[in-house]
This record gives structure tokens, C-alpha cells and sequence, in this order.
């Protein structure tokens, strides 16, 4: 559970001539993780060439993906799955072509529309300028002495074209901008049009073989367009056909023809010879008998199996290694409830085969941090039910964040209900005044109404007024310590994990030399730090009460501080010295797990006394009044809601990231990927795969 799965590595021999029947017994067994050959890492051996068929199957493949694009299917839409004996048989009989002609055809007489449209759209916006003007749409061009410039400018181009012969039509099409035409000389053109370019002019192209008046011309492109837009709605309903028909076969086909190809390509992970094939792989150990009895038993007796090695975790035991089989695969080894933490530790990365798996660690610490600074039964319900509907999402995203949310909700409820007796900022008993409303004052009874919750909850006196739970806001140095206590707990895992990855990795000798230092020094900046602490607020004499009162731990403290130091020093050098404060800023930042629980119960507090003590009390306690601060406490407790998520939710994950696996968790390790088949979309009726022959 603490560490990945053991390792064994295993090599795989036979005949190239059954390469193909050897490829889907490696797949059958879903346990053989293969190691992938190097260029001139065995003689006599190089890498391979992928399959015949795989050459034809990338081709449908892509053929298919580009189907899928174009039409706009997702690859996670629900579809009625196919057996792959019926996609097999589609695909040999040629259906990816014939359904890639079809599509094509559709989306091409699409585009060609939208262009269409596109076109017409230009033309009418062209002539709703050009029939501002009063000029007909042939007069604007056949002249052999006189040139037309047609556009709009941003000012009126009369004083810019002063001394130049030009007859100039100008219609106002904005507050700055008009619509002009101008007609001059074909030696004047070009002065025209430099003065025209300091005018911010954009010219209107009038094609040459457009006749009659512009407002006819824009009826007639109107219709068009209509009738157009009319073809392009069948256009997109006819592909909207296509898509529902073909959706199914083409998420099929894209399935099978990808593990097709990934099994033409196995050629090029492994050793080849002129004559035969080497695979070299690994497997979970416990899985080794299996996988060499399958192996033999499938092929026929066809290839050869030879166990060499179960990996132990020492990193002796690899140094004389190729390096290529030095680092073995991680199979994280977790029950149903932490494999779900896995996403979570993997958004960081993969542990080392010989490192620890913080999974188990992420599964407590992130829900009972999140429960802790949530502490509210009011919230915590919504939690729990927003989690148990997580729990079962497709998505590993939402399933891991729904994990939290149930389990965290769980925590947040049990310490709402037994260690802070609240609900929605409120107390459920205790004393009542406008800032501290109590439930039994909401509902109308008398205080101690529900005093079942004195004889559970701790019950506690300040300034004369009796508070039942822990207040957020009273009992402020009490939930500051306990965070430091935890704190203190967290990080004393985190070391015990470091000095045991060291133990695993080099053996207890080099684990207590190597490692040893940062417990030891931990410990005694503890114990060094407690005695100073409370020795500071004992009041008095601090010397009489550090030397009487609090002399074991301190004792205990300098001792274990000062053979860290030793230790630390031996193996980490003299500057290590220099993050052994840091100990105690690490241990401060959890009392940040006091600190979001007392802004959330601020923020309460605020909302409560403003939706019950200003609006329904300041109304007169009427139905008007209970409406309004009904609204004003639900929409204000919502959001202490979705911030709690996002507060309680990140600061715990940081607490688990930075302050606990930083200290051990190194990761880089690679993740087993077995060869397996992972059909979604198809399912196999028979146990027995087709040959990879015929599968295009």
C-alpha cells in the first residue's frame, strides 16, 4: 500500500514469422509493460518496421478522425456500442470510404454556400452605399479618357481635389464618413488618388458588367442571398443527418482502427532480427506465474518465456544495470478508497519505484483538513451530497474532487456537530445576543432548550457569557495551537516518510547518517520550541519557569537539536544549518487551518446579524421583513459556500503539496502501462481476437 508493486522483469522470444499471434497473446495478458528497444543496444538486433496492415489502417484512421472533425462529433459522446466483429466487417467491405465520399460531398456543397454567402453578403453592403449615389451602375466604367474612383471617405473631398477637373458625387452615409464617387482624366488618376489616401479612403469595386440602378442590383443580390441562406438551412440539416447516422461507426471505427495501429507499430518497441523477435518487459511480480503460464499456453508453445530477475528496491540493486532496465515501471498499489486520491498526487507526479506513495496520506490529511476549516453542519450536508453525486462521474477529474467534497463533507459535519456545535454560523445552543445567534433563539425557545449538546460539546465561559462548542471567533488561541499541533503531526510524518525512503533506497545505516539529521532536528526544534513558548506566557519569572517547569523538554530539545546538527551538517554540509528555522515557519503556516474556519465564521456572523437583527427585526419582523433577509441569508451563505470550497479545498491541498510531500516526495518515476485493449465503444463477443491481418 506504502509502495508501489513490485517488479519482475521477463524477456519474450519466437519467430518473426509469428510476430502477429505473439502481439495479441502480449495484449491478451493486460500485465506486460514493455521496455522499448534502443538503436544498437543488442547485437545482431535492431528495431523494427511496423506491420503491413498497419500502413492501410493509418490511412482509415485518419481518414475517420477527419469524418469526426468535420462533422463536429465528440469523442465522448454516448453511443450504442458496436461488437467488433460488425466494425471488422464494415471496415473490409469499404465502409470508411464510402462514408468519407459522402460526407466530403455534403461539406464541400456547404462551404461552397457559406462562400456564397459570404460573396452576396459583400455585394449587398457594396450597393447599399452605391445607391446613395445617383449614378447607374454601367456609368461607372467604359470610358477610354475618363477613370472612376468609387469608396467612402472620412471628409468631404472637394477642398482636397480643388484644382484638379473632376466630377464628384458625395452622399452621407455617417456623422464623419460619406460615400463618393469621383470621375477624372486618366492622367489625373493618380493625383486624385493621393489625395484621396490622406482622406482615409477605401474603394468600392463596381465590376465592369454590372448594369442598371444600384437599388435593383440590391433586390436582385437580396433574393439571392435568401435563396442562398434558404440552401445553406438544407445544407446543415442534411449534414445533421449524416452526423446521427454515422456517428456510431465512425467512433467505432476510430477505436479499433487506433488499436489496430498501435499493434502494427509494436515492431517498432522491440528487438528484431532477421528471423525473430526479442521482447524485453516487465510485470508485476505477483503476476509472473500467470503471465509466463498465459504466454506459453496461448501461443502454442511458439514463444519462449524466461523470468531473469524480481527487482528489489535497493538502489544497489540497479546500479549495475543497463540503463534502460535500471528504473522499473510504478504500479501504484492502493485499495478503492485512496486509488481515487491518485489523480490528486499525479497532478504533481509519479512516484519512484522505490519511493513511497503519498496516496494513502492525500486520502486522510485533504478531507480532515477540509472538514476541519469547514466545521459547519449547515455547510457540510451540500457537501456530502454534491460529493456522493461526484463519486460516480466518468470523469477522474470530478470524481477526485468528488471524493473530497463527500469525505471532507463528513469531516466538516462531525466536527460541526461534535467539536463546534454549529450550523450556518449559528451555535445550536448557548447564550444569544445580536452578533451570536443560537438556533434555540431562532426557533423561538428558551435558552438550554437544547442543552443535549452541553453534555457532548465543550462548554466554555468568557466575560460572563456561557458558550457551547468551540467558537470560531472566541476560543481563538485554543484552535491556534491545535493547528499547530497538527501541524506538528503532519510534518512528523512527512520526515518519518523521508528518513524511510532513504532506508528503503540505501539501508538504515545511510537512512540514519543520511536522513536521520532532519527528524532528529525536528523533534528537538519541537520540544525546544514548546518550552520556550509556553515558558513566554506563563507570565513571571521566564528563567525560574523554563528552568522548573519546562526543563525536560527543553533539555530533550537541545539534545535532539544538537545531534540534527551533527547529522545534517555530515550530510547536507554547513548551510543546511540554515533551513532548520524554516522547521518552525513550516509548522506556523498551519494555523492557517484556524484561520480560513475563524473568516468563514466572521463572514457568518456578518450575514446572520444583517439578514435576522438589521432587515427582518429592522422591518418589524413582518412577511415582507422574512422574505427579504431569507433572500439576504441564502444568497450570502451561498457564497461563504462556494468559497469555502475554494479556500478549505486549495489551502489543504497546499498543506499536502508543499509543507508534507516536499519534504520526502521526489517523483519522476515512470507509470505502468500494460498492453491491454480498452474497448468503449466496441465490445468483442467472442474471447478469441481476429487475426491483425484482417482487421482492414
Amino acid at each position: 500500500m506504502f509502495l508501489p508493486e513490485s517488479m519482475s522483469r521477463i524477456v519474450i522470444a519466437g519467430t518473426k514469422a509469428n510476430i502477429d499471434k505473439a502481439t495479441e497473446v502480449l495484449y491478451d495478458t493486460e500485465a506486460v509493460h514493455l521496455v522499448d528497444h534502443t538503436v544498437n543496444a543488442d547485437e545482431g538486433y535492431s528495431i523494427g518496421s511496423p506491420r503491413e496492415y498497419s500502413s492501410k489502417a493509418s490511412e482509415r484512421l485518419l481518414k475517420v478522425r477527419s469524418l469526426i472533425k468535420e462533422l463536429g462529433i465528440s469523442l465522448k459522446t454516448e453511443v450504442k456500442d458496436m461488437t467488433v466483429d460488425d466494425i471488422k466487417a464494415r471496415l473490409d467491405s469499404g465502409d470508411v470510404e464510402s462514408t468519407e465520399k459522402t460526407v466530403v460531398t455534403a461539406i464541400d456543397k456547404r462551404n461552397d454556400l457559406k462562400q456564397k454567402i459570404d460573396e452576396l453578403n459583400s455585394l449587398k453592403n457594396e450597393l447599399e452605399l452605391l445607391q446613395l449615389l445617383p449614378v447607374d451602375l454601367e456609368l461607372y466604367s467604359g470610358y477610354e479618357t475618363i477613370t472612376s474612383l468609387v469608396g467612402t471617405v472620412g471628409t468631404d473631398p472637394t477642398e482636397a481635389l480643388k484644382g484638379i477637373d473632376a466630377e464628384i458625387f458625395l452622399a452621407k452615409i455617417k456623422k464623419s464618413d460619406s460615400v463618393v464617387a469621383i470621375f477624372v482624366k486618366n492622367e489625373d488618376r493618380d493625383s486624385v488618388s493621393y489625395a484621396l489616401s490622406g482622406l482615409n479612403f477605401k474603394e468600392i469595386p463596381v465590376s465592369s458588367d454590372a448594369v442598371g440602378k444600384p437599388s435593383e442590383a440590391l433586390a436582385e443580390a437580396e433574393a439571392k442571398l435568401a435563396e442562398t441562406e434558404a440552401l445553406l438551412e438544407k445544407s446543415e440539416a442534411e449534414i445533421e443527418g449524416l452526423k446521427e447516422k454515422y456517428t456510431s461507426f465512425l467512433l467505432a471505427a476510430e477505436e479499433d482502427l487506433s488499436i489496430t495501429v498501435e499493434k502494427g507499430e509494436i515492431p517498432l518497441r522491440i528487438a528484431n532480427s532477421e528471423y525473430s523477435f526479442v521482447v524485453d518487459a516487465w510485470v508485476p511480480t505477483k503476476n509472473v506465474d500467470e503471465v509466463r503460464e498465459k504466454l506459453t499456453e496461448k501461443s502454442d508453445g511458439k514463444m519462449y518465456v524466461e523470468f531473469l530477475e524480481t527487482r528489489g528496491r535497493r538502489i544497489a540493486d540497479s546500479e549495475e544495470v543497463e540503463s534502460r532496465f535500471r528504473e522499473p515501471p510504478t504500479k501504484l498499489d492502493n485499495g478503492p478508497y485512496s486509488k481515487e486520491f491518485e489523480y490528486a498526487l499525479k497532478l504533481v507526479n509519479v512516484p519512484k519505484y522505490r519511493e513511497i506513495d503519498p496516496s494513502i496520506l492525500l486520502g486522510i490529511f485533504l478531507p480532515l483538513f477540509f472538514g476541519f476549516m469547514v466545521g459547519d453542519v449547515g455547510y457540510a450536508i451540500p457537501f456530502i451530497i454534491l460529493g456522493a453525486y461526484g463519486l460516480n462521474a466518468r470523469s477522474k477529474e470530478w470524481r477526485a474532487i468528488g471524493r473530497v467534497l463527500f469525505f471532507g463533507g463528513i469531516w466538516a459535519f462531525l466536527f460541526g456537530l461534535l467539536f463546534y456545535g454549529e450550523c450556518l454560523g449559528m451555535h445550536f445552543t448557548g447564550h444569544y445576543s445580536e452578533t451570536s445567534i443560537t438556533w434555540e433563539h431562532l426557533f423561538g425557545m428558551e435558552e438550554g432548550a437544547l442543552g443535549a449538546f452541553s453534555s457532548i460539546l465543550y462548554t466554555a465561559v468568557h466575560d460572563g457569557e456561557t458558550h457551547v462548542g468551540i467558537g470560531k471567533l472566541v476560543e481563538v488561541p485554543m484552535l491556534l495551537k491545535l493547528s499547530v499541533y497538527i501541524g506538528v503531526v503532519h510534518l512528523f510524518i512527512a520526515f518519518c516518510c523521508k528518513f524511510f525512503n532513504e532506508y528503503i533506497a540505501n539501508g538504515f545505516k545511510s537512512a540514519f547518517l543520511e536522513k536521520g539529521g532532519w527528524l532528529f532536528a525536528f523533534v528537538g526544534m519541537v520540544a525546544f520550541c514548546y518550552a520556550l513558548a509556553f515558558s513566554l506566557f506563563a507570565g513571571g519569572d521566564i528563567g525560574t519557569t523554563l528552568t522548573e517547569e519546562y526543563m525536560t523538554p527543553l533539555i530533550v530539545g537541545v539534545v535532539f537539536l544538537v545531534i540534527g546538527l551533527v547529522l545534517t551538517i555530515r550530510s547536507d554540509g554547513i548551510m543546511s544549518v540554515m533551513e532548520l528555522p524554516g522547521m518552525v515557519g513550516n509548522i506556523l503556516s498551519y494555523t492557517r487551518l484556524a484561520a480560513i474556519g475563524m473568516s468563514k465564521a466572521g463572514m457568518a456572523m456578518a450575514f446572520n446579524y444583517i439578514s435576522f437583527s438589521m432587515i427582518f427585526m429592522g422591518l418589524g419582523g413582518g412577511i415582507i421583513g422574512g422574505i427579504v433577509g431569507f433572500i439576504v441569508f441564502l444568497v450570502c451563505h451561498l457564497l461563504i459556500f462556494f468559497l469555502a470550497i475554494l479556500s478549505a479545498g486549495l489551502h489543504s491541498l497546499r498543506l499536502q503539496f508543499v509543507e508534507l510531500m516536499s519534504k520526502f516526495f521526489e517523483g519522476g518515476g515512470k507509470e505502468y502501462a500494460p498492453l491491454k485493449v480498452v474497448r468503449e465503444k466496441t465490445f468483442s463477443q467472442n474471447a478469441v481476437k481476429n487475426n491483425p491481418e484482417t482487421e482492414v
